[in-house]
C-alpha cells in the first residue's frame, strides 16, 4: 500500500499521496472527503507534462500541509531548476496555494497543468470501488470548472477556481507560468464542495463549510492545548504521545451540537462521523483531560435517542445511537446507517459515561437533564435488549442490512467458538453482562442523590447483584479458568479465548477470586503479545494476526483492561500493559491506529500497521490518556481526587499538572518505581 498524507478539519479531510496529487487507486481512497462524499477524485499537478517528485513535506497542522517537490527525478549531479511549493489547508472546503520557483539565472516559461476530476463517489463505494447511480456532468463557466451528480432531487456539486488566469477545460486548468531569473509564481485553487436539494427540497446552493481564518483555527488549538492538563516526563515518547494524542482529538472534532459545542468524530479515513460507542468511550478516557468531550457526546446522543420501533433502522425506543451517516445511501435507503442503532453496548456505556462524568465534574445539573434518557436506557436494557428474557443483554439483527454482530466486536466473524464454527443467534457477549451490571449500579447512586427515587435504586441494586451470580455461573468455563466470550442463541458458552473477558474487570462484574485466573490469561502467550493483548488468541480457530477482530490489538480495548486491572488491585500488570502500549507509540510517531497486527513480539521487533487501520482514530487517541490516569492511579472520590501511582521505573518520573474536575485543579506526580521485566 502506497504512502498517504491526510489533512482534516473535522468531517472534511483530504488524503493524498507524498507529492500532494489525488489520484484514485484500489489501494486507497483518495480524494477531497466531506460528509461521506468524494468531492474531488483527481487532483494532480504537472509541470511539462511530468509528475513532480517529492522532497519533503511539512506537517504543519493538522488542518494545513506543505509539499516540496521538483520536476522530474532529483540526483545528486544536476540541481533542480524548478522546485514547488503546495500549500495545502482544509475546512469545510479546499484550498491550495501553489508556489513556483524559478532557480535558473535565466527567465523561463513553463506549461502548468491540474488535472480535475470527481466521482462524487461515498465513503464505502469509495474504498471498494464500487460504481454509481446518478447522472454527472462537468461545466466550465466564468473561469472555474464546476463538477455536478445529480441523483433525483439529490444534487452535490464541486466548483473549483483559481485566482490566476488559466485556460480551463472540462478535465482541468492549464496555465502558461512566465518567471523572471530566480522569480516566482503563485495561484491559489479554492475547491468548494456544494450541495443543493440534498433534503429532496428545492434548497439552493449550501456550501459545505468556509475555510476559518488560519489564526482563529491556530488559536483555537492553543486554546485546547491549554485546557489540558501539562504534562512533564523523563520519557520523550510519553511527551510526544501525549501531545499527539491531545493533537488528535483536536483534529476529530466537528459541528455537532451547537458550532461552540462540538463533537469528536470516529477515525480517518472511513468513520469521520459520530459513532455512539467510540464517542462515549472516548469521553470516559479523557474525563482527567478534556471532561467537555464526555459531556458533548452525551448531548448529542441523547438528542438522537431511539424513540420509536424501526427495523431497518434497528431502532427501539431508548437505545443509543450506534452511527451517523450522510448522502445517498441513507437517504435512498440504500443502507439503514444515516442513523443506525444496530449496537447492544452504546446504551449501556450512556449510563456509564452519565455516572462518571458526574464524579468527576460535580455537574449535577446535566445528571438531572438525562434522567429521562437515562431511565428509557434502562428500561431499553431490560425489555428490547432482554431478548430471551433471562436478564442477559442480547443482540440480534431485524435490519436485512444490519450489523451481523452488534457489540464493539461487530465485524461478522468476530464471535465463534474456540473451534473456528459461528455460534447461532442472538448472541450475549461477555463484556455487554460486565456493561449492564456496572450501568445499574451507576444509575442507583444517580436515583438515590439526583432524581430523589431510593426505591428505584435499591431495586436496580438488586437486579445488577443478581446479575452478577448469574454471569459467573454461567459464563466461567471451569476447565479454562476463564470467561466465555458470549452465549448463543441456546444459551451454551461460545468458548473463544478473547480479551473481551478483560472489560469485566473494568465494570467490576468479576468475582474477586476469579479475577488473577483472567488476569493470567490476559498476560499468557496466547493472549498477549508483547505489544498489547490481542482481540483473539493464538490458536483459536479463527486467530488471524491481522484479523480485525480476531487477533489484532486494539489500543482502546488495552485501555480499558489497564484501567480494570487498577481496580482489581494489579497495578504491576496495569503498569505492564500501559509501558508496552507506550514503547508502541514509539513506532507509529506517537500515534496509536485504530488497530495493530497481534504478532508476536519476538517475532517482527516492532509492531506492525494493521491495513486500512484508521489514524488517527478517537479511542485510540484517548487510550494514552486513559493508560497515563492508570499509571497515576487518578481516581474521583466523594468529591475528591485520589492519586496512587503505579508507575513503571522505564517510564521515571511522570507530572501532570492541573488535572481538572469538580475540585478545581490538582497536579498528579508519580516516580517510577515498579521493577518490570522488559518485553522482549
Amino acid at each position: 500500500m502506497k504512502e498517504l498524507v491526510s489533512v482534516l478539519d473535522g468531517s472534511t479531510f483530504v488524503l493524498s499521496d507524498v507529492q500532494g496529487d489525488i489520484d484514485w487507486s484500489p489501494d486507497y481512497p483518495s480524494g477531497l472527503f466531506a460528509g461521506d462524499t468524494r468531492f474531488l477524485s483527481k487532483w494532480v499537478l504537472t509541470i511539462e507534462g511530468e509528475r513532480l517528485t517529492p522532497l519533503s513535506i511539512d506537517d504543519l497542522q493538522y488542518y494545513e500541509s506543505r509539499f516540496f517537490l521538483v520536476p522530474g527525478e532529483p540526483t545528486h549531479y544536476v540541481d533542480a531548476k524548478t522546485s514547488v511549493i503546495r500549500h495545502r489547508i482544509v475546512g469545510g472546503g479546499f484550498e491550495e496555494r501553489l508556489t513556483v520557483l524559478n532557480h535558473r539565472d535565466e527567465p523561463a516559461v513553463l506549461s502548468l497543468r491540474m488535472e480535475v476530476a470527481s466521482d462524487f463517489a461515498n465513503l464505502f463505494d469509495a474504498r471498494d470501488g464500487h460504481s454509481r447511480t446518478g447522472q454527472s456532468t462537468r461545466t466550465v463557466e466564468d473561469g472555474r470548472l464546476r463538477l455536478c451528480h445529480r441523483r433525483g432531487r439529490h444534487v452535490v456539486e464541486t466548483v473549483v477556481s483559481s485566482t490566476e488566469p488559466a485556460e480551463v477545460d472540462e478535465d482541468g486548468f492549464t496555465f502558461r507560468v512566465h518567471l523572471d531569473v530566480h522569480g516566482q509564481w503563485s495561484t491559489t485553487f479554492h475547491a468548494a464542495c456544494l450541495m443543493r436539494g440534498a433534503d429532496g427540497g428545492d434548497a439552493g446552493e449550501r456550501p459545505r463549510g468556509n475555510l476559518p481564518e488560519r489564526p482563529d483555527r491556530r488559536r483555537e488549538l492553543v486554546r485546547w492545548m491549554a485546557a489540558a492538563p501539562q504534562l512533564t516526563a523523563d520519557s520523550d515518547v510519553l511527551e510526544d504521545t501525549y501531545r499527539r494524542s491531545l493533537i488528535d482529538l483536536a483534529a476529530l472534532q466537528y459541528f455537532g451540537i451547537a458550532p461552540e459545542e462540538k463533537v469528536t468524530a470516529t477515525g480517518l479515513p472511513w468513520y469521520m462521523t459520530v459513532f455512539g460507542r467510540h464517542s462515549l468511550i472516548t469521553g470516559y478516557q479523557t474525563l482527567a483531560f478534556l471532561p467537555h468531550l464526555a459531556r458533548n457526546a452525551l448531548w448529542i446522543l441523547a438528542l438522537l435517542q431511539g424513540g420509536r420501533l424501526d427495523d431497518f433502522r434497528d431502532e427501539e425506543p431508548g437505545k443509543i445511537l450506534h452511527e451517523i451517516r450522510y448522502r445517498e445511501p441513507g437517504g435512498f435507503e440504500e443502507q439503514p446507517r444515516s442513523l443506525y442503532y444496530g449496537a447492544a453496548d452504546t446504551t449501556p456505556l450512556f449510563v456509564i459515561l452519565l455516572d462518571e462524568y458526574e464524579q468527576w465534574t460535580g455537574d449535577a445539573e446535566t445528571v438531572r437533564q438525562f434522567e429521562f434518557e437515562a431511565r428509557a436506557a434502562l428500561t431499553w436494557l431490560d425489555t428490547y435488549g432482554d431478548l430471551m428474557g433471562d436478564g442477559y443483554l442480547w443482540y440480534e439483527r431485524r435490519s436485512p442490512k444490519g450489523l451481523e454482530n452488534q457489540c464493539w466486536k461487530d465485524s461478522p466473524e468476530a464471535i465463534t467458538y474456540a473451534d473456528g464454527r459461528l455460534p447461532t443467534h442472538p448472541r450475549a457477549t461477555c463484556e455487554l453482562q460486565g456493561y449492564k451490571y456496572d450501568a445499574k449500579m451507576r444509575a442507583a447512586r444517580l436515583a438515590r442523590e439526583f432524581w430523589n427515587d431510593p426505591r428505584y435504586a435499591d431495586r436496580l441494586v438488586r437486579e445488577a447483584e443478581a446479575l452478577k451470580v448469574r454471569f459467573n455461573r454461567d459464563f466461567w468455563i471451569e476447565e479454562g479458568g476463564y470467561y466465555a466470550l458470549a452465549l448463543d442463541g441456546e444459551g451454551n458458552q461460545v468458548d473463544a479465548l478473547a480479551s473481551n473477558m478483560g472489560h469485566l474487570l473494568w465494570s467490576g462484574i468479576l468475582d474477586e477470586d476469579r479475577a488473577e485466573q483472567v488476569v493470567r490469561h490476559l498476560f499468557g502467550d496466547r493472549l498477549f503479545s508483547g505489544w498489547g493483548v490481542r482481540s483473539l488468541a493464538r490458536g483459536q480457530g479463527r486467530y488471524n494476526p491481522v484479523g480485525y477482530h480476531n487477533g489484532a490489538v486494539w489500543p482502546f480495548d488495552n485501555s480499558l483492561i489497564a484501567l480494570g486491572l487498577r481496580r482489581y488491585g494489579f497495578e504491576e500488570e496495569a503498569a505492564r500493559l500501559a509501558l508496552t502500549m507506550f514503547e508502541a507509540c514509539r513506532y507509529f510517531d506517537g500515534r496509536l491506529p485504530e488497530a495493530f497486527a497481534g504478532y508476536d513480539r519476538k517475532l517482527t521487533r516492532y509492531p506492525v500497521q494493521y491495513p486500512r487501520a484508521c489514524s488517527p482514530f478517537c479511542s485510540s487517541a484517548g487510550t494514552p490518556l486513559a493508560l497515563l490516569q492508570a499509571l497515576l492511579g487518578l481516581e474521583p472520590h466523594e468529591g475528591h481526587l485520589t492519586i496512587v501511582p503505579a508507575v513503571p521505573e522505564q517510564l521515571g518520573r511522570i507530572e501532570l499538572v492541573g488535572v481538572p474536575g469538580r475540585w478545581g485543579r490538582i497536579d498528579a506526580f508519580g516516580h517510577g518505581r515498579l521493577r518490570l521485566a522488559a518485553d522482549e
